[in-house]
């Protein structure tokens, strides 16, 4: 009897959590499919391209709460009084229209499921899928932050027309603009590497969880601290490239560059760079222990 007490529990179980997955996805399919529709195809407003990076966090945080399944289970049912608050702010949110507030409501709500099945265990075994879940939610930060990025666009134009200048061309560089060969580049706000910093930062936190790195301070200080440096310094790059296309009127590789796949193929380049970057950083900080070890010996 108490077998198939705890057979039918379980089946009950089974069938409310593939009620609730079927309900969110009725609810939210249609939102990931215009996120993806907007990132691949670039349809979708700049603020919103700026979370691109969706296209494989999501997915991503999707893989480890299926790996961390049979954890979930294991954790005592208990319901956290918060989550009751989430799961009524996430509803306010999805019912209100408002794209921001409608797009917000996907993490709440899923932040509140985690507190409503599991309570505060749950929520930290899911946390990390939570984040990438966050981080690649289209909101209007980047249209907050673009009205002070006024220093780095500066610091890049400048950067850029001291390159070309080395190069020979006579370029002349007025706050945010260059001027080159009769024609005017700006380094808009949109220009100065937010988007690429934001997907650094997104992918440099994937590596470090999937390498165990996480949990190292001093390796993820150092980290993403060089990968904000390769960032920058791969977007002064890439804006000095553009210069001299647009200058030297090469506009096929100026577009190729600028709007075509030629960006999502060097942005892809220096992604990559960050793998090998990691490894060297654990390689250090794991023998550094054995070096002051035989020091002291």
């Amino acid at each position: 009897m108490v077998l198939q007490q705890q057979l039918k529990n379980r089946n009950a179980s089974d069938l409310l959590n593939l009620a609730i997955i079927g309900v969110l996805l009725l609810l939210y399919a249609p939102i990931l499919l215009h996120w993806l529709d907007g990132w691949l195809h670039k349809n979708i407003s700049t603020e919103h391209e700026y979370f691109s990076h969706g296209i494989i966090g999501l997915p991503f945080a999707a893989y480890l709460v299926w790996m961390n399944r049979k954890k979930w289970k294991r954790l005592p049912d208990t319901m956290y009084p918060l989550s009751v608050v989430l799961l009524l702010f996430g509803a306010i949110f999805y019912l209100s229209g408002v794209t921001e507030w409608v797009n917000l409501s996907l993490p709440v709500i899923l932040a509140g499921l985690c507190l409503w099945f599991k309570g505060i265990a749950g929520l930290r075994s899911q946390g990390f899928p939570l984040l990438l879940v966050f981080l690649a939610t289209p909101t209007a930060m980047p249209y907050l932050i673009a009205p002070y990025t006024l220093p780095l666009q500066s610091f890049i134009a400048g950067t850029a027309g001291f390159i070309l200048n080395q190069f020979g061309m006579d370029v002349t560089v007025d706050e945010i603009n260059l001027y080159v060969g009769g024609r005017i580049v700006e380094v808009a706000p949109y220009c100065a590497g937010l988007k690429m910093l934001f997907t650094t930062l997104y992918v440099g936190l994937m590596l470090l969880y999937w390498t165990d790195a996480l949990s190292s301070r001093r390796t993820t200080i150092s980290f993403l601290s060089f990968a904000v440096i390769i960032s920058t310094t791969a977007n002064i790059i890439r804006n000095t490239l553009l210069t001299f296309f647009h200058g030297t009127g090469q506009e096929g590789a100026f577009k190729w560059l600028h709007d075509g796949w030629g960006g999502d193929l060097y942005s892809a380049c220096m992604l990559v760079s960050l793998v090998p970057l990691l490894n060297w950083i654990n390689n250090y900080f794991s023998a550094s222990p054995e070096t002051e070890q035989e020091a002291e010996s």
